[in-house]
């Protein structure tokens, strides 16, 4: 007998429909899996054997069984095909009925005595089963948050094997799992957020991370050991805007085909912060592997990735940045295939002015050559420097500022300017798909960001003087055009431009 159920694969950040036949005939006693499976996908037999046996319901010994998950020519990869693969059997072999198994979408690994274990990627199987008509979803309980995120479709989450058959056969009911997503949104940050507040002095940085986060611009501090740059980025999630719906659905598909998600997290509901050591592999930053996964920039998605150290990492990853920061996605390709995975990101890196950290230091001695300090500044290549918006010099700070009980400026307060300016930005941009001034295209730049006569003529001799490249000139119109948000004043203006020109340091150093 033919029995057929349904359940997905993760390309990317989508899921595609798999269908999963199994026939059951008169044969040789023999078990058969088709349709490109990985080496985890083949041990699934051993796993719903066992499952099967010690739920209490039988295995066809004596038959031909023939699995297929189609289609035949997508390989299809992890456990997730466990539970759907014993449904079918079951149905194949008249243990269970057939009329309702169509219905939904199924995925979920088996352990040997039938309970279901977490899957990746539930979220993404959820939205598919959305799209295809589909009642529901069938997922083991720790991803059942994570699906139910997604509107207009049931969730189900069997802890067994045998809850899965009684409910299919109508035997059992299981509550559909409900997730309240505006109550997600509103449930208070955690009290140990970091606060601006905690930093000594750096006025001028501060000023520079305001800006970064009003226009979701990229950050470099250089600086020497111990002049609070890692403070600072460290601060920078607790004044970015809130989670957009959009966004934290984005961010949570990326964590969900990863496997990130945390047992019975239903959604990504703050931005990512992540902080890579400098000892991580190309891999580790890009993503990769046989079947393409998502990395530490994938998982940054629509949040910030801080690179402490940067000439520290390994070159080939730093210079891997260089294309998503410009598109805002990231292609892996392998023999096995390709993914896409977006990465619209805020980098913030820190770094020395050298090797010992002293260079330009009034009161302590440097002790590298000019050959060591060039050697060490050259690991940063002209054209990822160009991708940063602001070049920030974080000095020593001074006894003065260390003495005071608490900074200036709070987060708070910062993020209140925050929210004002990207308001500001979400209104101009409407519905363009652009959500900061970081992410205009060319058009949007002429179009937005124009300077009045003094403003013009003043970025004219800067970049004739200084060398500024086209990207570099851009730029700095971007970064001009979110210090007037920050005001509140649409056209730019001459001290607009100065203070952008101001964040270029390398550049200028390196004329």
């Amino acid at each position: 007998m033919l029995a057929q159920t349904f359940s997905a694969a993760a390309l990317g950040v989508e899921a595609q429909p798999v269908e999963v036949e199994v026939d059951v005939v008169a044969g040789q006693p023999k078990e058969f899996l088709v349709g490109l499976p990985d080496a985890a996908v083949k041990e699934a037999l051993q796993r719903i054997r066992a499952a099967l046996l010690n739920a209490g319901f039988t295995w066809p010994f004596n038959r031909r069984i023939t699995f297929n998950l189609a289609p035949a020519d997508m390989k299809k990869e992890g456990p997730v095909y466990d539970l759907p693969m014993a449904l079918g059997l079951l149905a194949a072999t008249e243990q269970m009925p057939a009329e309702r198994i169509g219905n939904y979408v199924i995925a979920g690994e088996l352990a040997l005595d039938g309970r279901l274990r977490r899957v990746k990627g539930a979220l993404l199987f959820a939205l598919l089963a959305r799209k295809l008509g589909k009642q529901g979803v069938l997922v083991p309980p720790e991803n059942a948050e994570e699906a139910a995120v997604v509107s207009d479709i049931e969730v189900f989450a069997p802890r067994t094997l045998a809850e899965a058959v009684g409910f299919l056969a109508g035997n059992a009911k299981l509550a559909p799992v409900r997730v309240d997503v505006q109550a997600l949104f509103e449930r208070p940050a955690l009290e140990t957020a970091l606060d601006l507040a905690d930093v000594k002095g750096q006025e001028h940085a501060k000023r520079a991370l305001t800006v970064a986060a009003a226009g979701g611009h990229n950050l470099l501090m250089i600086g020497p050991p111990g002049s609070s740059k890692s403070m600072l980025a460290k601060r920078l999630a607790g004044i970015l805007p809130p989670f957009t719906l959009e966004e934290a659905l984005e961010t949570t598909k990326v964590w969900s085909v990863a496997g990130a998600l945390r047992p019975h997290e239903a959604l990504k509901v703050q931005r990512p912060f992540r902080e890579p050591h400098h000892t991580l592999s190309y891999a580790a930053l890009v993503g990769g592997g046989i079947e393409p996964v998502p990395g530490e920039i994938s998982l940054a998605h629509n949040g910030v990735i801080f690179l402490d150290e940067l000439p520290e990492f390994d070159r080939k990853a730093v210079e891997s940045l260089r294309q998503p920061l410009e598109d805002r996605v990231i292609t892996i390709s392998r023999v096995a295939g390709s993914a896409q995975f977006p990465a619209s990101i805020m980098l913030v890196a820190a770094m020395n002015p050298c090797p010992c950290g002293h260079f330009g230091d009034p009161k302590k001695k440097c002790k590298c050559n000019e050959f060591q300090i060039q050697r060490y500044m050259s690991r940063i290549s002209g054209p990822l420097l160009d991708r940063i918006d602001l070049h920030v010099e974080v000095p020593h700070v001074p006894y003065e500022d260390l003495s005071a009980r608490e900074g200036r400026l709070n987060s708070a307060t910062v993020r209140a300017l925050v929210v004002q300016a990207r308001e500001q930005q979400r209104k101009r941009l409407g519905g363009s798909g652009t959500h900061s001034n970081a992410q205009m295209n060319e058009r949007q730049v002429r179009d937005f960001c124009t300077s009045d006569a003094e403003g013009t003529q003043l970025l004219k001799n800067a970049v004739d003087a200084l060398g500024f490249s086209a990207r570099s000139y851009g730029r700095i119109l971007k970064v001009a055009r979110t210090i007037a948000d920050l005001e509140g004043i649409e056209t730019i203006t001459a001290e607009h431009i100065s203070e952008a020109i101001q964040y270029r340091g390398l550049d200028r150093k390196r004329t």
